[in-house]
């Protein structure tokens, strides 16, 4: 296949891999499908490129009728054609983006925006010195987690050769001669045909396992590796002094910055999570920790061949190498070697014991495992402290520094995996526990269920006070009460086993009341998590309990539930003592969008987090915020270094813990280099949004809620009734929903183990909230991330709100301002915008003629797309100029690919059509071939748009 070829100038080097790569791929296709099929995917693809340069109508039309008179397999191999042709040009552009960030750094021009130098830079030109950084450092979490939620519909097999092509790519620059760039060429067209040749689908569902062994795919590629560079650097920057060769390097800095995860924890809506499921997330964890510690070790033994017959040796390390065990002559001079002998047998030991697998690379010699990975720490200090008092400062920078910052970091643990529950569930248990306890209330038998929510409170309190046990190991409880039981209990073995990191907090979905929270410390209680009544709180002792507030009702209670729980004194010396004062709490993204809509959703959010900060201002706790971000705009996705930046003053302060979804975590974490600036950009927008001169930031904001925040009240409630309206009020949008959108195939796709609704049939309300924004992205709507703007934009332009300037002028000089002045205003823009440009009418059109009751689907799509050009009218009336025309670039990339994405859908649209009418027609088994294809173009439309999960 030929290239996409964007205009820019300073695009050729990403022109020329983008076509070096869709020329391999025409190869490939040529040996294995033959010449004619070749040919109908060349026709299609000039049509195409064609069609979106031009505009012409008939190239649309010529196009639809040559995707209809494809049969047999052909659907299948243009979906897959069109589709690696976007995964290798996401390939290309992940290369390109590295390529850029290292000729600006090689320019020596100023640091490049969302870097740590810059971050730095620009902290410092404001007053904060290094050692202010580092105080906050010394307090702050920063937690990407990683979870399984389903739209990551790339097989692991496939993201595999995906790094394997990335790696021959960067293999290829650089002054080579003509046989390296040919033998390279080879390497490249092997890996495209190792890709051709593997099955892009999963045949069965992913299970729980599967999604452990795909995220730990990515700390063997790069956090493992990645996150101690990352302090390094910081490090270096944070130096008073330019390093000098020779002198001590730092100590490891203070873990700040963590991975988290939810697989194999959380169990919300997802039946397939239990103990099991848990305990082998730890396991699984563990093991590939331990694997990277063995092989660094062993890398080091290798490295570290000082001799003391040329070097002198500190007295603890000369002590550390007798102690190892190595009685070798050939090492007698090298007690460097020697100690890591001992090392990689006491680890090698602690493998063994935590995994219950030998994971040595070699024969080692019987040693006590380590007890915690501080001993280990310490053992490596007495090699760097050596290394640097006798003149091998710069040994010790190579890799054992790494080393030390890696196990300060994973621990023995790797990742902390989060536990999440809804509160429903919770509910039921100890509805269950009391009634089978006999427990009583004013002299009755207790029904919790019907307890009112001050008497809940009451009971709870109760409870945690008792001492005695209210679950019997005597008693055989409900499967439901059983399981919840037991992975509570699996947690306290977890944290026992792996250390308390393992396992910290447990995430309380659709918090609503107080009762919520405390049912999950009784639950504690009862499986060994906390200590008994009576006994001294401990630091970490415990689960943090962490409240979801997800709907726009939760949302707006949020704050008062939280000041009711930190007013507990139970609970007051919990935070204090177990949880270093600080507690967390969750925000979700999803739920309140698909409850009220884009711009509700942000503003619901903006608002809770304000009054967050007051609520625990006041109480001196500190606050963590944990965002529940998705891929899509919809779902609180975007740019993660702008969407930092836009949080109200005071809600990050150090604390921040956010989810990496589905197809995210690919896009940014299965290439190092790619990994690396994600992850920098994180730290840096923390120290940005906490460092920076708070005062002026608060009375900043203060003056923007006064000026901006009416106007954003009165168009968050227009938006909400445009967009609920439409979603929950207009009548046959249920079925217009389901008929026009892949959500039912999407259903049928093998790419999670959740399923994709709570309750079997047609029901908008039971839909979870990540298939719902996938669905509208597939058809190129992208409904959740920009429906209602325009009405609301539109109504305060006309009538205002209390308090608004009187003239349609002024308040069009009003929401200008904003836009200019107010960054929360300003990314919610631009984050609508990149939607916007994704988006495409006539397609979504095509998707609408899929439901055959034409009265039902006109009325529907008309109201979509009068709102539809509402919003873009407006957007264009607020910035003063057309879509992304400040970003060219992107601009470029997108036109370019949407003649890729196009076919797909249009392919797409005939396929469903097709199964849906063998269905309709009774067939018991619909052609498996156009099931197969409607899934390969999900997988391409998904892998096109980048982030539509």
């Amino acid at each position: 296949m030929k290239a996409i070829r964007p205009q820019s100038d300073t695009a050729e080097p990403l022109r020329h891999d983008i076509r070096l790569l869709g020329r391999l791929l025409g190869e490939v296709i040529q040996a294995c499908e033959g010449e004619r099929v070749f040919d109908t995917i060349e026709t299609l693809r000039r049509t195409a490129v064609r069609f979106r340069r031009e505009g012409n109508k008939a190239d649309g039309k010529l196009l639809e009728q040559r995707v209809k008179r494809l049969r047999g397999n052909d659907p299948n191999s243009v979906a897959r054609a069109f589709s690696y042709f976007l995964h290798l040009s996401n390939i290309a552009e992940d290369r390109d983006q590295n390529r850029a960030q290292r000729e600006h750094a090689l320019a020596n021009e100023t640091p490049a925006r969302g870097s740590l130098r810059e971050a730095v830079s620009s902290l410092e030109a404001q007053g904060v010195t290094p050692a202010q950084i580092r105080r906050l450092l010394s307090e702050a979490c920063l937690v990407p987690v990683l979870t399984a939620h389903p739209t990551e519909v790339q097989r692991k097999s496939t993201l595999d050769v995906h790094r394997e092509i990335a790696t021959a790519l960067l293999q290829r620059e650089g002054p080579l001669t003509a046989q390296e760039i040919a033998d390279l060429d080879l390497v490249l067209l092997g890996r495209i045909a190792t890709l051709w040749q593997t099955r892009m689908l999963r045949y069965t569902r992913l299970t729980v396992a599967d999604e452990i062994e795909n995220a730990l795919s990515y700390y063997r590629s790069t956090f493992l590796n990645v996150i101690p560079r990352v302090y390094s650097d910081l490090s270096r920057l944070l130096a008073r002094d330019p390093v000098k060769p020779f002198a001590a390097p730092p100590p490891p800095l203070e873990p700040f910055l963590r991975m988290g995860s939810w697989i194999g924890g959380d169990r919300d809506g997802n039946p397939n999570v239990d103990a099991g499921t848990l305990e082998l997330a730890l396991l699984r964890q563990a093991t590939v920790l331990f694997e990277y510690y063995l092989q660094e070790v062993h890398a080091l033994g290798a490295e570290l061949s000082i001799t003391t017959l040329l070097i002198d040796a500190d007295s603890d390390l000369r002590a550390l190498a007798d102690a190892g065990g190595d009685d070798s002559a050939h090492r007698r001079d090298e007690p460097y070697r020697r100690a890591l002998v001992g090392i990689y047998a006491r680890l090698a030991a602690t493998a063994q014991q935590l995994t219950g697998r030998d994971l040595a690379r070699r024969v080692t010699h019987p040693a006590p495992p380590y007890n915690t990975p501080r001993e280990l720490a310490n053992d490596l200090a007495v090699i760097a402290s050596s290394l640097s008092a006798n003149h091998g400062a710069p040994i010790a920078r190579l890799h054992l520094s790494g080393l030390q910052q890696a196990v300060e970091v994973f621990g023995f643990h790797l990742a902390t995996v989060d536990l999440r529950q809804s509160s429903d569930v919770h509910e039921r248990v100890l509805t269950e526990l009391f009634t089978r306890a006999g427990t009583q209330h004013d002299g009755k038998p207790v029904d919790y269920r019907q307890l009112d929510e001050d008497a809940r409170v009451a009971l709870l309190r109760s409870e945690l006070a008792q001492a005695r046990p209210l679950a019997s190991p005597w008693i055989t409880y409900s499967e439901e009460t059983t399981r919840e039981l037991a992975i509570l209990r699996a947690a306290a073995a977890g944290r026992a086993r792996y250390g308390k990191q393992a396992v910290q907090q447990t995430i309380v979905s659709h918090t609503e009341t107080l009762s919520d929270l405390l049912e999950v410390l009784v639950l504690q209680k009862e499986t060994g998590l906390t200590t008994a009544p009576g006994q001294d709180i401990e630091p970490q002792d415990g689960l943090m309990v962490v409240p979801l507030f997800e709907t726009i009702p939760d949302l707006e209670r949020g704050p008062e539930i939280m000041a009711a729980w930190l007013d507990l004194p139970e609970v007051r010396a919990r935070v204090k003592h177990a949880q270093n004062d600080t507690q967390e709490v969750m925000l979700g993204y999803s739920d309140s969008n698909k409850d009220g809509g884009f711009l509700t959703s942000n503003w619901s959010l903006y608002q809770a987090e304000r009054a967050l900060v007051n609520v625990f201002s006041t109480r001196r706790v500190r606050l963590r915020l944990f965002h529940g971000r998705g891929g899509s705009v919809g779902r609180g996705g975007g740019s993660s270094f702008d969407a930092i930046l836009a949080q109200p003053p005071g809600t990050v302060a150090g604390q921040l813990r956010l989810t990496e979804q589905g197809e995210v975590i690919q896009s940014k974490y299965k290439d190092a280099e790619v990994g690396r600036w994600h992850l920098e950009l994180l730290v840096a927008a923390t120290l940005e949004s906490s460092l920076a001169p708070r005062a002026a930031a608060a009375s900043a904001e203060d003056a923007h809620m006064a000026h901006y925040g009416p106007a954003m009240s009165f168009m968050s409630d227009t938006a909400q009734r445009s967009y609920r309206g439409l979603v929950y009020e207009t009548p046959g949008f249920a079925e217009y929903f389901f008929a026009t959108t892949p959500i039912t195939e999407i259903a049928g796709l093998n790419i999670g183990s959740r399923p994709a609704s709570r309750k079997q049939g047609q029901h908008i309300d039971e839909l979870r909230a990540i298939p719902w924004g996938f669905s509208w992205a597939q058809c190129r709507l992208m409904l959740t991330g920009w429906y209602g703007v325009g009405s609301a934009i539109e109504s305060y332009l006309e009538t205002g709100a209390t308090g608004a300037p009187r003239s349609r002028r002024a308040r069009l000089a009003q929401l200008r301002e904003m836009a200019r002045e107010w960054p929360a205003f300003r990314t919610l823009l631009s984050n609508m915008e990149m939607v916007l440009a994704k988006s495409d009418l006539a397609i979504a059109a095509r998707y609408a003629q899929l439901l055959p009751a034409r009265a039902l689907r006109e009325r529907i799509f008309n109201q979509i797309s009068a709102e539809h050009g509402r919003t873009i009218a407006m957007l264009r009336l607020l910035t003063q100029r057309e879509l992304l025309a400040d970003n060219p670039a992107l601009q470029a990339s997108l036109r370019e690919r949407f003649a890729y994405i196009d076919p797909l859908n249009y392919l797409q649209i005939d396929l469903i059509r097709r199964y849906r009418a063998a269905q309709q027609d009774g067939a018991t088994e619909p052609d498996k071939r156009v099931r197969s294809a409607i899934h390969l173009t999900i997988n391409g439309i998904s892998a096109g748009l980048r982030n539509s999960g």
